[in-house]
């Protein structure tokens, strides 16, 4: 989240990348031979249109503005078409903005757009191309992706880890209940946060994270600045061959946010190496220690390599999640028709028969209005503003030219709200869904939210279920009374790599049933 101070911040940051590269244009073009000429300058490629750009800096004029980064996409969107050819400083990029482009990208030319571009924040700040996330696309990618896939992510995987998220989810209630108690507000922002922290750390190495409210607020802040810190790298990126000043300012902030993460991985590594031995149901980190150990391993896998990956599962597990919860959140507490029509579904569910039991995560797939309800919210503000990738090799798509090396960005936000596909895009409708016209598949009817292709976000269905359940759980259970004073909550998006709400979702939650009489897990009370 960022506040209007941050907003100020980031607009300051890009207004005066824009002057110093102004200022060394005339040094580049004197001193500097561009070895790596741009692809514009290539005439016998057919390139996407782009915006008029200015000598060097290119197109970042055009994002010097105060609204989030993917607004000023979408107005691009609007005023230039679906398939832009955008150069940013010294970096090319491709902003594909309609679910047709998209679909082209991830069917047809898939395999030449599943790499991922560099990241200045990994390449300097943290463990490189290690992890998941930023590994290049190759044997090591694979073998990561399928131990992912089948020991955390598997269905049999998911049953056995049911546990954890239940009594995650009971422990945020038993919050909320003594806010409620104490008539006291609660910031559902952190909140939130918390619990897709630890149901995250939980299931892949056996350990909450946030397990007081300090330490909560920590984890909150330390993914926070992975955003603030990344957005800031990028913008240093763009300098090019003066990207190295932009490094330099921003040296004390890179030293120190590495170390942080650097020291509380290494900590829950040691404790998984001391209980190794001993450990009769290994969670996923102690399979990648025996994996590291193994001299005839096929992949071998390093410390490093088991940081990063779990460096890369706490920032990308625990924000995204988070902010699609607050959304869903916001959405049906401006929309009180729609928060009753949940809370009757769940009601009618749930007190069958006589029973009066707590909505549980195996409801889910019964819960049909809900689930409508949480993929209009991922529609409406996807968590991840763009899916990078890089041509792999050359190809064309939508009859133009994409070169090898060239960053393509998805413009998740425009997809979704493609009035081509959806009727009423920018309204908040979850029937849209329950009227059997919504394929499967983004590529078929532009819900983008995960990402798409091979390299689609592989816990998209995880989420899903995380989400589905706990805002179930706590609309059951609660009434949201708005905590600012107004009528509703401002559905105003902050700035980063991310798209949060703007500001902290805080209300004061007032208890409607009684949870004693439900079995709750005692883990939880």
């Amino acid at each position: 989240m960022a506040s209007s101070s941050d907003q100020a911040h980031y607009f300051i940051i890009i207004i005066a990348t824009t002057a110093t590269l102004l200022a060394l244009w005339l040094t580049k073009k004197i001193f500097i031979l561009d070895k790596n000429p741009s692809p514009a300058n290539n005439p016998k490629l057919r390139l996407p249109p782009s915006p008029p750009a200015l000598p060097l800096i290119g197109h970042i004029h055009h994002l010097a503005s105060a609204q989030p980064l993917f607004k000023t996409f979408h107005a691009l969107r609007q005023k230039y078409g679906p398939l832009l050819y955008l150069r940013l400083g010294s970096y090319p990029v491709v902003l594909v903005s309609s679910p047709s482009l998209a679909s082209e990208i991830f069917r047809t030319h898939d395999v030449s757009f599943a790499a991922k571009p560099d990241s200045p924040l990994e390449d300097r700040l943290l463990y490189g191309d290690s992890g998941f996330v930023t590994a290049p696309y190759g044997d090591y990618w694979k073998f990561v992706k399928k131990l992912c896939v089948t020991e955390l992510l598997s269905t049999r995987q998911l049953d056995r880890s049911r546990c954890v998220r239940r009594e995650e989810v009971e422990r945020l209630l038993r919050k909320l209940v003594a806010k409620s108690e104490e008539k006291a507000a609660v910031d559902l922002s952190v909140e939130l946060m918390s619990l897709t922290n630890n149901v995250t750390c939980r299931m892949a190495m056996s350990t909450r994270c946030s397990g007081e409210d300090n330490e909560a607020e920590r984890c909150r802040k330390l993914v926070n600045e992975s955003n603030e810190l990344t957005a800031k790298m990028l913008l240093a990126h763009m300098l090019g061959p003066f990207k190295r000043v932009g490094y330099f300012l921003l040296r004390r902030q890179a030293k120190e946010f590495p170390a942080r993460c650097d020291e509380m991985l290494e900590r829950i590594l040691m404790e998984h190496e001391e209980r190794s031995f001993d450990c009769t149901n290994p969670d996923l980190m102690d399979i990648l220690l025996r994996v590291s150990k193994d001299p005839e391993a096929d992949i071998k896998v390093t410390r490093k390599n088991i940081k990063a990956f779990f460096l890369d599962i706490f920032i990308a597990g625990t924000s995204t999640t988070a902010d699609a919860m607050v959304w869903t959140m916001a959405e049906i507490l401006n929309h009180p028709a729609i928060f009753k029509r949940v809370r009757q579904e769940i009601h009618d569910l749930t007190n069958g028969s006589g029973n009066n039991r707590l909505v549980e995560e195996t409801d889910i797939p019964n819960l049909h209005y809900l689930q409508a309800v949480v993929k209009e919210a991922l529609r409406l503000h996807p968590p991840v503003m763009a899916a990078p990738r890089v041509c792999r090799e050359a190809c064309r798509v939508g009859g133009f030219d994409i070169p090898k090396g060239v960053a393509v960005a998805l413009n998740v936000y425009s997809i979704t709200r493609d009035p081509d596909v959806w009727e009423n895009p920018d309204e908040f409708s979850p029937e849209r869904f329950l009227q059997g016209k919504v394929e499967k598949g983004f590529q078929a009817n532009g819900f983008a939210a995960f990402g798409g292709g091979r390299r689609m976000c592989p816990g998209s269905n995880l989420a899903f279920t995380v989400i589905c359940y706990a805002v179930a759980a706590m609309v059951q259970c609660f009434d949201l009374k708005v905590g600012n004073g107004e009528d509703g909550v401002r559905m105003e998006a902050g700035l980063g790599m991310t798209m949060s709400l703007a500001k902290p979702l805080v209300c004061l939650p007032l208890l409607q049933v009684c949870l004693d009489q439900f079995q709750m897990e005692a883990s939880s009370l």
